[in-house]
């Protein structure tokens, strides 16, 4: 493992000038500060506090996701994660990331910097910046509904969308919906590609042909639905699937606005058992994702990491929960 001496004999500047680098002092320039850090990264440097037996400085970094109260999606993942935490006295810091910040900096580089062992990552997508880096980081990174091939510092945890999605299908095939709509999150996420695909299958395997005209990315927001409800009714759709609970609430808003009533003339399902999902009108059914467990489960996934177990995936099973915006289909 590389030293101070090995970076500074690298770098040919003193080891009191790579020290400065490491700790952030602000007597040496934000350029030598980076080029220090970036060759430490380089050679595999980490600090004696970070080697240091039962030391553990994690981070949570979130982007793209609401976590502070309890209705926001990101809310009881990061409390799973923290009570697990709290019983190995972890310190964990909540870092809301962005765009800027990850142009400015490397992750790898603002890991070695702050003294942080290992990090989750929540709400990114394929094409952040610090995503693609993690693709050869050795720090040890949890990424939710995300997954970095081939990289044994990096696992991914989520909820098995496979499962959900059947499960939904499978409880308006046995409603008597056959023509059933599918309203998407966004592109450009794995998770939206997951439940696509996952869709995709659950028809066929039920003798359904999923129809090109049915089937819609939007965004997990309820704004989505106004695009795409109109669409789908026109199409003889019966039942819609929605990737989120929050598209499903703007699925049901939209229907109302078009002087329809759910389940009546519609039937609406949703994916995530949000709060909010018991007290829509009508209750929604929905896909639970436990987001407690999923918080657990990423701090024993980067825990793992952390002591050289290379675990690639680490997946929740899905529970079906049923309440009252579904209803069989009237002929």
């Amino acid at each position: 493992m590389a030293t101070i001496k090995d970076i500074a004999n690298k770098l040919g500047i003193a080891v009191s000038t790579v020290s400065k680098g490491l700790n952030g002092a602000s007597d040496i320039s934000d350029e030598m500060r980076q080029l220090v850090l970036d060759t430490a990264v380089e050679m595999g440097y980490a600090s004696k506090k970070l080697r240091a037996k039962g030391t553990r400085k994690v981070c949570i970094f979130i982007e793209n996701m609401d976590y502070e109260n309890i209705d926001q999606f990101g809310y009881d993942i990061i409390v799973g994660f923290k009570l697990s935490a709290a019983r190995r006295h972890w310190d964990v810091t909540v870092v809301p990331a962005n765009l800027n910040m990850q142009t400015k900096e490397k992750y790898d580089s603002y890991m070695l910097k702050n003294g942080y062992s290992g990090a989750f990552l929540l709400g990114f997508t394929l094409h952040d910046d610090w995503v693609t880096q993690v693709q050869k980081t050795t720090v040890p990174t949890v990424l939710l509904d995300n997954y970095i091939d081939r990289n044994t510092h990096v696992g991914y945890v989520g909820t098995d969308s496979n499962e959900g999605i059947d499960l939904a299908v499978d409880h308006l095939y046995g409603l008597g919906h056959t023509k059933i709509a599918f309203l998407n999150g966004s592109k450009n996420s794995m998770v939206s590609e997951q439940r696509y695909q996952a869709f995709i299958q659950s028809m066929t395997n039920h003798g359904l042909s999923p129809d090109d005209k049915l089937i819609e990315y939007g965004y997990y927001v309820p704004d989505c639905a106004k695009d795409h409800v109109p669409t789908f009714l026109k199409h003889g759709a019966t039942a819609i699937m929605c990737a989120s609970d929050l598209i499903a609430s703007g699925v049901i808003a939209e229907v109302n606005k078009l002087g329809l009533r759910v389940p009546e003339d519609i039937s609406v399902i949703g994916f995530d058992d949000l709060p909010l999902a018991a007290h829509l009108l009508p209750p929604l059914t929905t896909i639970r994702q436990d987001r407690i467990d999923l918080g657990k489960s990423a701090f024993l996934l980067l825990d793992g990491l952390i002591h050289n177990v290379t675990i690639s995936k680490l997946l929740l099973r899905a529970k079906f929960v049923q309440r009252s915006s579904t209803a069989p289909y009237k002929k």
